[in-house]
């Protein structure tokens, strides 16, 4: 979902003759290219493209494009937050220490693992846990959460229980989602929405076949329960909205999203189906907010093809949408990736910000009219963010509430510090996996091997991060 990568900076490639080789960071991965090159003296390839296509594309290379990242955030959190952050730079401080790390997760005992980083990136495993999470993000000005219960079985293999996961689905709204909202001391319209994720593999028996034969006879059944199984929770997120909008009439946000989270590439392709179905079954234009968002996958050469045939299907069968950008998560499981993915971070980071600045553009065009009302940008990039965080500013007639930054609990802190405190952002979520521990561990290695894919270019990662933890501690201890 959610990766701050690598920049190419001036001068911070190093040319050996006519090869230039250089770090680029490709969906979290960093891989070495090599490219010839008559002048060394590189500047920072521009990654924000206009969606008209008639004006020039805007510079990034300029410091309202940029945040000054470092590790003032540490000084807002608690020691248990900072000594399991102590053990994440440890863990990252280069890439044989990383990688042993890695070799050794999945026999490191569960207990060990939730003593050391679980807290930082997980929710917790109950109601009541993920509810105190949403406070502690509260303090920090991050306002409402993306709730996630990590449970998932795309081959099929666990024999999970779907109904369990429909009825704690439902009930997280009720009693995390619900409750974070309207028991804030802060003005409720001033709050984004409260989401819940789900993962279409996790809804229905044997998710890869059924989704890669949605549409066949064969699969009909399976098909029609994993529609019925994801409608149960948005029609419960549909009718708060209406309850709530009875309570808080003034709102001009939705108050409880559902999003449909995405698949790999040859199961997204019926997913964007269902999430059709899905919205013209609950984001009528004679509702008055959405109620579900799709997912669209930015490193996906047909991506920005697949905002523009979103929005015609759409309008054109009067109902509205709301889409989760995405740069993806699949990029080394996608067979096809070659064929499928953009070729380089510049292409899919220059896709990614065109598909930002069309659908806010859009927006600002329609107003209320537009068939995409809601925008969730889930970057850790900073100049993703901080292009849309000024754009929001240059249109104060904007919602903010309707376009919202998302990042991953545990990812990113130090860029969203910034955005809070230098730039006013008021509209940043975290996305807050939770539930049982032993399904939450393979998603914590996966966090664990993004926070140190750029170890060289950030400082919430490795000797940086450390350096700044005990500069933290030692600054409280005297």
């Amino acid at each position: 979902m959610y990766r701050s990568t690598a920049l190419i900076r001036k001068n911070g490639l190093k040319a050996d003759g006519n090869i230039l080789k250089s770090l680029v960071m490709k969906n979290n991965k960093i891989r070495f290219i090599s490219t010839t090159q008559k002048n060394s003296n590189l500047t920072t390839t521009t990654l924000l493209s206009n969606s008209n296509p008639g004006s020039s594309s805007p510079n990034l290379n300029n410091d309202n494009n940029k945040l000054s990242t470092n590790i003032e955030f540490l000084d807002t959190l608690n020691k248990q937050e900072l000594f399991q952050l102590s053990c994440i730079g440890i863990a990252t401080l280069n890439k044989f220490v990383l990688n042993s790390v890695i070799k050794l997760f999945p026999y490191i005992p569960m207990k060990v693992i939730k003593g050391l980083v679980y807290q930082y990136y997980c929710g917790g495993e109950t109601f009541n846990d993920v509810v105190e999470t949403g406070k502690r993000l509260s303090e920090r000005g991050i306002d409402n959460m993306m709730i996630s219960l990590t449970i998932e079985d795309c081959n099929g293999e666990k024999n999970i229980d779907i109904d369990y996961i429909v009825d704690e689905s439902i009930k997280s709204i009720d009693h995390i989602l619900v409750p974070n909202l309207i028991n804030q001391s802060k003005n409720i319209n001033q709050i984004p929405p409260g989401y819940i994720a789900l993962k279409p593999t996790a809804l229905v028996s044997d998710p890869k076949n059924v989704l890669k034969n949605f549409n066949h006879p064969d699969y009909e059944k399976q098909r029609n329960e994993l529609i019925e199984n994801c409608s149960k929770i948005i029609e419960h997120a549909c009718n708060k909205n209406i309850e709530l909008s009875k309570q808080f009439p003034d709102r001009k946000s939705p108050f409880i999203i559902v999003v449909i989270d995405a698949e790999s590439f040859e199961l997204q392709q019926n997913v964007y189906i269902l999430q059709r179905i899905l919205s013209e079954r609950f984001n009528k234009d004679e509702h008055e907010f959405i109620s579900v968002v799709g997912t669209i996958q930015m490193y996906l050469k047909q991506s920005y093809d697949m905002i523009l045939k979103e929005l015609e299907l759409a309008s054109k069968n009067n109902y509205k949408i709301g889409l989760k950008l995405v740069r993806g998560a699949y990029l080394h499981t996608e067979p096809n990736r070659a064929q499928v993915i953009h070729d380089t971070k510049e292409d899919t980071d220059s896709n990614y910000n065109k598909g930002i600045s069309f659908i806010i553009n859009e927006i600002i065009k329609k107003g209320n009219n537009s068939t995409c009302s809601h925008l969730v940008v889930a970057s850790h990039n900073d100049q993703s963010l901080v292009k849309t965080t000024n754009l929001l500013k240059k249109n104060s007639s904007l919602n903010s509430n309707n376009i919202v930054l998302g990042q991953l609990l545990g990812m990113a802190d130090d860029i969203g510090f910034k955005l809070i405190n230098e730039m006013n952002a008021k509209n940043i979520i975290k996305y807050v996996p939770w539930g049982p521990p032993f399904e939450t561990k393979e998603y914590l290695k996966r966090r664990l091997e993004e926070n140190g894919d750029s170890l060289t270019s950030r400082t919430d990662t490795g000797l940086g991060l450390l350096k700044g933890v005990v500069k933290t501690i030692t600054k409280r201890l005297f």
